[in-house]
Order: structure tokens, then sequence, then C-alpha cells
């Protein structure tokens, strides 16, 4: 499923505009000890954390991570949105908590016929 039609399945915002929103979701990864989700994400997982400092980017380019979704509306920071935008990482907002995000995402993706990583 791609970036743009997982966000708005899931009524998520889109902080980052138009770019990258063709990437591929295969899957779901939720953490936010950053050198663990360097060694630990798949290629394609959409990265669930609540840091939102310019290291995420970073993380989720070494990660190949499809895109990031910032959970329970918390505030990102204005230099991480345009370096996402310049690296092509989609940032996503919501008001759901991680755990809420995990299980719609996993129903989203099954549901589809993706090839969900779990």
């Amino acid at each position: 499923m791609k970036v743009a039609e997982f966000a708005s399945k899931l009524n998520m915002r889109i902080l980052t505009g138009e770019t990258g929103l063709d990437r591929e979701i295969r899957g779901v990864y939720t953490c936010d000890l950053l050198s663990w989700v360097i060694s630990h994400a798949r290629k394609d997982d959409a990265w669930i954390t609540v840091h939102t400092n310019l290291n995420i980017v970073a993380v989720a380019l070494l990660a190949e991570i499809s895109c990031i979704i910032i959970p329970e509306d918390i505030s990102v920071e204005e230099a991480t949105l345009k370096r996402a935008c310049q690296e092509g990482i989609p940032i996503l907002s919501t008001g759901m908590n991680a755990f809420e995000i995990c299980c719609r995402a996993g129903e989203l993706l099954k549901s589809t016929g993706s090839n969900l990583a779990l």
C-alpha cells in the first residue's frame, strides 16, 4: 500500500507535502531507540516514534523507512519537516497513540492483501 493511501484511510495528516507519498508500506515498526530502529526496522516499514528532532530523518534514510508516523498530535520541529521534504521522507501525524496506530494499520494492511511484515 502506498503512503498516500495509508494516510488517507487512517485519517492521518501529511506534514511534508507531496514528497514520497508513492512509497510502498510493507510493515509497521514502533520504537523510540534510534539505534535499535536502524538495526531492526525493515525496509519499507512505516515507523512510529514520539521523537521529532532532525535525527529521525537520518534514521529513516539509513533504515529505508517508507514514512515516519508521529502519534498523539505531537508537534514536529520545523527543521525536521524541512529535512524530511528534502530527503523525500513523508512525515504523518495523528491523534492516535502508538498502540491504536499499530492495531488499525495492521487491520488495514491485512485487509488489502499487503505482504504485511509482522
